[in-house]
């Protein structure tokens, strides 16, 4: 599956401007870069993946429709899978495009 296109046009939207702002295909889908590092990407599974503080991560997995992000079986901490149907609005998205673009934007510049 390919990732979805108008999603990657929305994540786009929100990201102009960013400092650093590069995007990168990847493992089918279409990744987001500040400064060099992985913020969020169009999941080619659907949905997104969106990099988050590693501290954060069970504290959002309990309390938002983020799920963890596995790759060949393992769980990838700091990364969160959401669905489709969970950043549909404009705003849900948002809120995961600054969480990502956020903290990718503290780790120092690649």
């Amino acid at each position: 599956m390919a990732y979805d296109e108008a999603l990657a046009d929305r994540i786009r939207a929100l990201l102009e401007g960013a400092p650093q702002l590069s995007e990168k295909k990847m493992f089918g889908g279409l990744g987001f870069m500040v400064g060099g590092n992985m913020a969020i990407a169009a999941s080619g599974q659907g949905g997104i993946m969106v990099r988050v503080d590693p501290a954060e991560g069970e504290h959002l997995i309990a309390t938002t429709a983020a799920e963890p992000m596995e790759m060949r079986g393992r769980t990838m901490s700091g990364w969160l899978r959401v669905g489709t149907a969970d950043v549909a609005t404009d705003e849900a998205l948002e809120e995961w495009v600054e969480r990502g673009a956020s903290y990718a934007g503290s780790l120092p510049a690649k």
